[in-house]
């Protein structure tokens, strides 16, 4: 007797890229079945508590834009929210929050067992099912074979894991958990590239052993902000995070433990984050550093573990504790566990289309570590997009593609398809041209709409962001057309430095300046407090109407360059294109593009060792 009927979508792994994957495909009409080895562990926070910060929190506002859970699960389990870089640019505006950890897992639970067309089965899958180039579903370590039309894997850093302290060594997916074997070596088998990578996780330390008189606090923002653009949670109050360093002293009891590295005697080959390096690491790279600064980050509301940010460590447990006595404030620490090193297979993602399908086996979908990236942003956009497009891939329909000037997400999945990875991948905002365009504020306005299109996005979800753009329309209005007097603005403008009105002005005029806020104009100006007043005006409205104003040329600018580049986005070229044909192309360039077999014209030219002029003759044979 079958115990399973036939799934439209397996999603194996239920870390934050499998969640999404699962809600996302489920919300689409696909009968969607989430395979996990511990349900009590969905989308569980493996390293820090906390979500967003540069770049990532634009992927999880993007990510709600389109209809997905992430910043609702944040905003539900949230115990503290910063903007940061507002004293930067908008475009550097990153919203990050610290979360429960228990939490923030149980939200995400409640939510997926809430979804509709969901099934859960907690089992280990060993191997795909497969039938000449398709997968048609996945067999488990119970010996179950479930079947599918599509498998979307999500596993993290379970295949292969081996986690690493000292001269210890142990198999595992994240501590306390096993590995995943053979699914690994399956794919491998069927002629995929796989390799190696590392990460890493500090001390997590007893809050009741902790001087928090010695450290800075870093208290939360006055008035915090949500990340969805849904639902709007008032966080009333919230917990401090702590600031403390590490000194000379403690990097030279670090080296004492460097003999019995994992990391420099060579135990571990897969290769670690750039920029989230260990602390032994960082010692190391950074040797005329006398300090480096420390983040001490409470693990919900109701615990006394705390999380040391910037203390990732894979040394032996001893030298780990010995080090950490001699921060401030940890004199008489002690510890939860140990902080960890994990090596684990990937496979890399060049071997993948846009819809995130891979190229050699179709119905086949990898998403989140899996393909080489780091954090749970990055897997949790990777899984959402999978979803979407193995529901569409069921109903005949065309790939969901977002472009580098749509979405960083956009920008995520060409980094990963068309220039592959060879170390953790993390985004930041410098990795985006287009950023001026992809700000956190108005991730609503680029994707809520494509996300209503697909059936994703709710229809209330989309009547909202409606409702809030005719707000900001209306407020923007009345900036372009009322003007304001000297006696009204000039006091405001003296106390923030700039020079005051001689005549009356548009009050876009005066917004202009760098020293004026449109609070301050909205408080003088009569004109300003009725619309605000009439319309329900929120201070996320005010503040996208300031920054559409401030920033148009800029904007402008921006939307120009990317409407010329996207030319070469539409010149598509076809999968089965036989390049070594163009002997006029160096033989690098056919080599890479044979192997990545880009999509367009303007794929191809972002992939590492094709140049100018190589598109140059790509053009001209497409007499172009």
């Amino acid at each position: 007797m079958e115990i399973f009927e036939k799934y439209d979508v397996i999603v194996v792994g239920a870390g934050h890229a499998g969640a999404e994957a699962a809600a996302a495909a489920a919300n689409l009409g696909s009968s969607v079945l989430l395979i996990t080895m511990n349900l009590n562990a969905i989308a569980q926070m493996s390293c820090n508590p906390a979500m967003g910060g540069i770049a990532k929190g634009q992927i999880v506002r993007e990510i709600d834009a389109l209809g997905g859970y992430s910043g609702l699960v944040t905003d539900k389990s949230m115990i503290q929210f910063r903007m940061l870089n507002k004293s930067k640019g908008p475009a550097m505006w990153s919203p990050r929050a610290q979360s429960d950890r228990m939490l923030f897992s149980a939200t995400w639970r409640k939510m997926l067992e809430d979804t509709q067309n969901l099934d859960f089965w907690q089992d280990t899958v060993t191997e795909l099912l497969i039938k000449g180039d398709m997968v048609y579903g996945v067999k488990t370590a119970m010996g179950l074979e479930i079947k599918s039309k599509t498998v979307i894997l999500t596993n993290g850093t379970f295949l292969n894991g081996i986690i690493h302290i000292g001269m210890k060594q142990f198999a595992g997916g994240r501590m306390g958990d096993p590995p995943s074997y053979g699914l690994s070596d399956q794919i491998k088998a069927l002629g995929f590239e796989t390799a190696r990578l590392k990460t890493g996780t500090p001390v997590r330390v007893d809050g009741r052993t902790i001087d928090f008189l010695k450290m800075e606090e870093q208290k939360g923002d006055e008035n915090p902000e949500n990340f969805s653009f849904l639902e709007k949670t008032k966080l009333t109050k919230q917990r401090s995070c702590w600031i403390t360093y590490t000194s000379p002293k403690v990097h030279d009891t670090l080296r004492l433990g460097f003999a019995d590295s994992p990391m420099f005697a060579g135990r571990i080959q897969g290769v670690g984050p750039r920029y989230c390096p260990s602390i032994e690491d960082k010692i190391e790279r950074f040797s005329d550093k006398s300090r480096h600064q420390l983040f001490v980050e409470p693990e919900g509301w109701n615990t006394i573990e705390y999380y040391l940010n910037g203390f990732s460590s894979s040394l032996p447990d001893y030298i780990q504790v010995k080090a950490l006595r001699e921060i401030p404030g940890f004199a008489n620490a002690k510890i939860f566990r140990p902080g960890y090193a994990i090596e684990y297979d990937y496979f890399p993602p060049t071997q993948l289309k846009y819809n995130l399908e891979t190229k050699k086996i179709n119905n086949l979908f990898f998403a989140g570590q899996v393909n080489g990236t780091t954090g749970y942003e990055e897997a949790a956009a990777q899984g959402l997009m999978a979803g979407i497009n193995a529901s569409l891939l069921l109903n005949d329909d065309e790939p969901f593609v977002l472009k580098r000037s749509d979405a960083y997400l956009g920008v995520l999945i060409d980094d990963l398809i068309t220039k592959g990875v060879d170390e953790p991948y993390r985004m930041f905002t410098s990795r985006a041209e287009h950023r001026i365009l992809l700000r956190q504020d108005n991730a609503d306005k680029r994707l809520t709409e494509k996300g209503y299109k697909l059936g994703l996005a709710s229809k209330h979800r989309y009547d909202t962001y409606r409702q809030k753009e005719e707000k900001v329309k209306k407020l923007t209005r009345i900036i372009y057309e009322e003007s304001i007097s000297p006696d009204e603005v000039n006091a405001t403008l003296t106390e923030n430095n700039t020079a005051p009105l001689k005549q009356k002005v548009k009050l876009s005029t005066v917004l202009l300046r760098p020293q004026v806020k449109l609070k301050s104009l909205i408080s003088v100006n009569s004109a300003l407090q009725n619309i605000v007043e009439e319309n329900d005006i929120s201070n996320e409205i005010i503040d996208s109407a300031e920054i559409q104003i401030k920033y148009e040329g800029y904007i402008k600018k921006e939307e120009d360059i990317a409407q010329k580049l996207g030319k070469f986005e539409n010149i598509m070229l076809k999968e089965d294109f036989n390049y070594n044909k163009l002997t006029s192309i160096s033989y690098e360039a056919r080599e890479k593009l044979t192997k990545i077999k880009p999509r367009t014209i303007g794929q191809a030219s972002r992939i590492s060792g094709v140049s100018p002029s190589d598109i140059n003759v790509l053009l001209v044979y497409l007499g172009r």
